[in-house]
């Protein structure tokens, strides 16, 4: 919103600007032509425009337009807020808060004012002894609070008050106090609340025993009126009290003897304390050794009590004990006797087993040993009728156990075979094959 406002400032002015300019270049032109008619040379010079009056008066009338505009509305910050103040009737009421808004052009203004919270404090001892920045730039800086007490010294307070402005109430604050507040009305308020409040009070009560008190009534005396001119107390506080220096002397004497009679009313009662504490302690533990020595006698009866009862149960128990051991004894030597029995049969079953598999063993390894000879002598049987009815089986034998390099191949001798005749030629008399019976083929052959 601001920005709207300053462009229609400058739109405004910038037309009211160009209509200066064009009268201003109108009459510039006016004025060379008359120099120049009074001289008499105006005879290749161009008779000059009137004077442009009406433009002018139209662009400074459409100037008026954008400069009401923006005269018209007024921009109150965070922060703040304002009252209506009309050059007519005078302030108006109602609060203006924080925003835009629009106002009568040259008739109503805006007065603002600060809401925030405010602080106002005076110096405390080391500050007040202290030049600060403000003294140096020419601002005075802040003076410790006088007052006096009820025997009348002086003492310095050093005070802080947080306020602020109620926004609802700035219309009375505005047409009734003097401005500025925070200058002009807060600090002699509260000036006066502490003067009026010290008299009713000792120098010791201000600065030991009632301090909070008075900070209270001192707190509740200006909130009433501060607040009853519009404005909101926050928080007093009474940060420090600067006592008269002999004053302070003979007080820190006697706060010094208070504290060591204090001191020795405290050791004296840690004293009788500590003796009383004995005292109990010696009674406590009489009771305690009485006590004791009742517990240990009475634990006494009750043990011999005890022991007396339990002896007439203890007899029965141990002849039952008895009975059982020897119960116990009769059945161990009766148990031993019958395992031991046991123990012997069975090895006798464990003989008579051994036996019995050994005996098995036997006949199956007879058996076994016939069966083999048996097939063994089939075996030679059928070898010996092989070899009779091939007797080059041996050859074929004895070759093939000597190497596994030879390779054997039989052939028919009967000549019916494409190699036969060569084979003939070439194999002795003696070593061929000889047929049993004439009617034997060359397939008979082949299959010995």
């Amino acid at each position: 919103m601001l920005a709207i406002k300053s462009l229609l400032m400058l739109l405004g002015w910038g037309v009211f600007a160009a209509g200066i300019a064009i009268t201003t270049f109108d009459v510039i032109l006016l004025l060379q032509y008359r120099r120049l008619l009074a001289q008499g040379t105006t005879e290749n010079q161009p008779v000059p425009r009137p004077v442009r009056w009406q433009w002018a008066a139209r662009l400074g009338a459409l100037a008026l337009l954008p400069i009401l505009l923006s005269e018209s509305i007024w921009v109150v910050p965070s922060g703040s807020a304002g009252v209506r103040v009309s050059t007519l009737s005078g302030t108006e009421p109602g609060t203006v808060y924080p925003g835009a808004h629009l106002l009568k052009p040259f008739v109503e203004q805006v007065v603002i004012y600060d809401t925030r919270e405010k602080v106002f404090s005076t110096a405390s001892a080391d500050e007040a002894r202290q030049v600060s920045k403000t003294e140096e730039a020419g601002q005075p800086r802040p003076q410790m609070l006088i007052v006096q007490a009820h025997e009348g010294l002086p003492i310095g307070l050093a005070v802080t008050v947080r306020y602020r402005l109620e926004a609802a109430k700035l219309g009375y604050i505005h047409d009734n106090l003097p401005q500025p507040v925070e200058r002009e009305l807060v600090p002699p308020i509260i000036n006066s609340a502490f003067r009026d409040l010290a008299p009713n009070y000792t120098v010791r009560e201000l600065f030991a025993t009632k301090r909070e008190e008075i900070r209270g009534r001192a707190a509740e005396l200006i909130t009433n009126k501060l607040g009853a001119e519009g404005i909101e107390v926050k928080e007093v506080m009474l940060r420090d009290i600067q006592l008269p220096a002999q004053y302070a002397e003979g007080l820190q004497g006697l706060l010094l003897k208070e504290q060591e009679a204090d001191r020795m009313g405290v050791e004296t009662e840690i004293q009788q304390k500590q003796i009383r504490i004995t005292e109990l302690q010696a009674e406590g533990e009489k009771e305690r050794t009485i006590k004791q020595a009742e517990g240990e006698a009475a634990v006494r009866v009750l043990q011999a009590k005890a022991e007396s009862d339990a002896m007439q149960f203890t007899l029965p128990l141990k002849q039952k004990q008895i009975e059982q051991a020897k119960l116990e004894a009769q059945a161990h030597k009766e148990a031993t006797v019958e395992n031991a029995e046991a123990s012997a049969q069975a090895k006798v079953i464990d003989g008579k087993a051994e036996m019995e598999r050994r005996k098995l063993l036997s006949e199956a390894e007879a058996d076994r040993i016939r069966v083999v000879a048996s097939a063994d002598a089939e075996r030679m049987r059928s070898e010996a009728l092989a070899l009779k009815q091939n007797p080059l089986l041996i050859n074929k034998i004895f070759a093939e156990r000597l190497s596994d390099k030879i390779r054997i191949m039989m052939v028919p001798t009967d000549g019916k075979f494409f190699m036969g005749d060569m084979l003939k030629g070439t194999m002795p008399s003696g070593e061929m094959m000889q047929q049993d019976d004439s009617e034997e083929g060359p397939a008979e052959t082949a299959k010995r």
